[in-house]
């Protein structure tokens, strides 16, 4: 046994228990917890009343499976207020909103996955969603693969060296040649369109933000029922509307006209 191996101490093990419920798994039992992280169902237990006494989890009474909790929602508005991506992109996200009058989102890379960190859905009956905090693969779907596409060299082979391709669905590109060719396309183009590679009937639009230096911040999104996704009108209308405000966007984060 290695000696210089630091075990976690009790924050540290408080922190990677509330880093297991994310969107692919929202709610744990002790005992799972425990497996997977390896600590003592007893130390699982322990942290996890704590985090419970100050809202951080909650727990179903009938199920015992704790879920993130309600404290959160208290830390939204201060997020939103101090982060100069959403603060000064949500103006552009209203734009594309009222014109299109579908659910618009914006998303980040996150380690290596795409999540989102800000959304207006849309008010129509037949919608798609895209709620705040979704994760999705760098592969599947417009928004991630935009991203992906407008990403450095040197990030995109070490993604494509660390990454397994899975499927999400029946449509998601998981043939490295064709994946490849796609995310070509989509710089090309400009912009990236998906649908049902990570929800079936749903589809996506997207189009790249850029910083002062034209790396890419974010990608500007909508989130598009596929009924609506293949009327040709519809489609060109959203694209010209997305791409226009992704391109003011970046201009407004720093980005000069000529190298856009």
């Amino acid at each position: 046994m290695n000696k210089d191996i630091k075990k976690p101490n009790s924050i540290e093990k408080a922190l990677e228990i509330m880093l297991k419920f994310q969107d692919i798994k929202p709610s744990w039992g002790i005992r799972e917890l425990s497996t997977e992280l390896s600590f003592s169902p007893a130390t699982v237990q322990r942290i996890l009343q704590v985090l419970k006494s100050y809202e951080f989890v909650r727990q179903d009474p009938k199920t015992r499976q704790y879920f993130i909790g309600n404290i959160f929602y208290r830390f939204l508005e201060s997020l939103d207020s101090s982060n100069n991506l959403t603060r000064i992109g949500h103006k552009f996200m209203e734009e594309v909103a009222m014109a299109t009058l579908e659910t618009v989102h914006l998303n980040i890379i996150e380690g290596d996955l795409r999540i989102c960190i800000d959304n207006i859905e849309s008010p129509k009956v037949l919608k798609a969603g895209m709620p705040i905090g979704n994760r999705s693969p760098l592969y599947a779907g417009a928004s991630a693969k935009c991203l992906l596409a407008f990403s450095s060299e040197d990030f995109q082979d070490n993604y494509f060296k660390t990454t397994k391709i899975t499927p999400v669905t029946e449509n998601t590109i998981i043939q490295p040649d064709k994946l490849f060719k796609e995310l070509y396309r989509i710089k090309e183009q400009g912009y990236a369109i998906s649908c049902g590679e990570r929800t079936p009937g749903l589809g996506s639009l997207s189009a790249p933000v850029f910083d002062n230096k034209g790396l890419i911040l974010a990608s500007l999104s909508l989130a598009i029922p596929e009924i609506r996704l293949n009327q040709e009108d519809h489609l060109s209308n959203c694209i010209n509307i997305l791409t226009s405000a992704a391109k003011s966007f970046s201009k407004e984060m720093g980005l000069g006209t000529g190298k856009f």
